[in-house]
């Protein structure tokens, strides 16, 4: 059962689901928790920079969610919202343990390894990139 269509449909799944949750988290660090909240929680944190970085996480987030969604320039979204995810395992994650629910780094982990696969494995054919590709 490991037809093109079947891998195109997985890799669209996983973009849309996966960029939807970035654009989640980008927008509740910008808009629901707020920017200031975030830059106080990242303060707390030692977090470089915590205005900009929350400013710039949130973008990254958002952006390269909405990236993911499309399709477009799936590579540099995936590679871009990695290093987000490993900053975070790094600054937020690192000393909690391994579940979620005790602040751990179980889901930076899952969505580190999402954006890999879409950087090793591409959009798939339902996508931007395909779209644009005159080589596609």
């Amino acid at each position: 059962m490991n037809t093109p269509a079947v891998r195109d449909a997985a890799l669209l799944l996983l973009r849309v689901v996966l960029g939807l949750v970035f654009i989640a988290h980008g927008w509740d660090k910008a808009f629901r928790t707020g920017i200031d909240a975030t830059v106080t929680d990242w303060t707390s944190l030692g977090i470089p920079q915590p205005r900009m970085s929350a400013w710039a996480v949130s973008v990254v987030e958002m952006l390269g969610g909405a990236m993911l969604v499309l399709g477009l320039l799936t590579p540099a979204a995936g590679v871009v919202l990695a290093l987000d995810m490993v900053a975070a395992f790094y600054f937020v994650h690192l000393d909690h343990g391994l579940f979620v629910t005790e602040g751990g780094w179980e889901l930076v982990l899952v969505l580190f390894a999402a954006c890999v696969t879409l950087v090793v494995f591409g959009p798939g054919r339902a996508s931007l990139d395909r779209a644009l590709s005159r080589f596609g």
